[in-house]
């Protein structure tokens, strides 16, 4: 499959399927929809590489514990996609972690993600 046969509709529910297995704490899923050598973006974080590096982010490294993605928007523009939203939840600590967010998704050729790059709505000082 090429980026060109990826419809818009279908590309919207890759996204909407990542954060519905990232909120049912599906990592093996949500690991899944990454390409073997994807490359994830995050502030206070190195670059998260490949399949392994998600994996190990989400089992390990990410300071949530667990909560609701609401999506308020999503764009696709060819093999772009991009999210606006917002979560609510809490942190392994126990904390309230709630934030807005903008996500921008890039699809591979295999219709999996090969980059995400997330940005958060916060103080910066």
């Amino acid at each position: 499959m090429t980026t060109a046969e990826i419809s818009t509709e279908t590309a919207a529910g890759l996204a909407n399927e990542f954060y519905a297995r990232v909120d049912a704490g599906d990592i093996d899923g949500l690991v899944s929809m990454f390409a073997d050598d994807a490359e994830y973006h995050r502030p206070g974080y190195p670059p998260v590489l490949g399949q392994s590096g998600m994996d190990h982010f989400y089992r390990y490294e990410r300071v949530i514990a667990g909560g609701a993605h609401t999506l308020d928007g999503v764009a696709v523009t060819g093999n772009e996609v991009a999210v606006r939203g917002s979560f609510a939840g809490t942190k392994r600590d126990g904390s309230v972690a709630q934030h807005r967010f903008a996500e921008f998704f890039t699809l591979g050729t295999d219709g999996r993600f090969a980059r995400r790059e997330t940005f958060f709505s916060a103080p910066l000082v």
